[in-house]
């Protein structure tokens, strides 16, 4: 183990270690405690996921983020089905979790049915997903802190939002008909992935019940 000038100094019952710029401060890695931020109340991680999921053969498994324009501003929800890539965006106010989950439940009570599980970014604005869960009869699951690649496909379509409200744009001052706007033209394009099918023609087909 390699011991430092200064340790030495200190050993041989030297004065230099008094006068170190960062005396008495202990050197901390970087990204060491992170998690003192507290962990979501009852999650159920990713791991425990059903393989079906992965598998993308059915439509009704939901990868749900948040697109932030500026701390304490309205924010984007998006919400996206995994198989048919169909795309939800709802503005709310604030990314507080009462605010995160009422626009969620507004947003995905017409579909109801297709609505499986729901896989979430490892943040509060999810706090209250519990609720969520009971009303829509639904499983959800959380990715693990700063592994958003584990919600690989809301990244990508976060991705294609930031096209029409590129960063900087000023989340409260957009209109629900601009969000809706965007969520059409997401939905209705032909995409490679899909065969050239639409999101929109994919998530509209008729499911078996449950």
């Amino acid at each position: 183990m390699r011991i430092s000038t200064s340790g030495r100094d200190k050993r041989a019952g030297g004065h230099l270690h008094m006068h170190l710029r960062h005396l008495s401060k202990s050197y901390c890695k970087r990204g060491l405690g992170r998690e003192r931020r507290g962990r979501i109340k009852d999650q159920v991680m990713i791991d425990e996921r059903p393989t079906i999921v992965e598998e993308r053969s059915r439509v009704g498994d939901w990868e749900m983020d948040t697109v932030i324009d500026h701390p304490g501003g309205s924010v984007l929800l998006t919400m996206v089905e995994q198989k048919s890539r169909y795309t939800l965006i709802a503005l709310v106010d604030s990314r507080e979790s009462a605010a995160v989950t009422q626009g969620m439940r507004h947003s995905l009570r017409p579909c109801r049915e297709k609505v499986e599980t729901m896989t979430f970014d490892n943040v509060k604005e999810f706090a209250r997903h519990f609720h969520l869960a009971e009303q829509l009869e639904s499983k959800v699951y959380f990715a693990h802190p700063y592994h958003s690649w584990e919600c690989g496909l809301n990244e990508n379509t976060n991705g294609l939002i930031r096209q029409y409200f590129p960063k900087g744009s000023d989340f409260d001052k957009l209109t629900a008909k601009e969000v809706q706007r965007v969520e059409t033209l997401l939905n209705s394009r032909p995409r490679k992935c899909l065969a050239d099918q639409t999101s929109h023609d994919i998530f509209l087909s008729p499911v078996p019940l449950r």
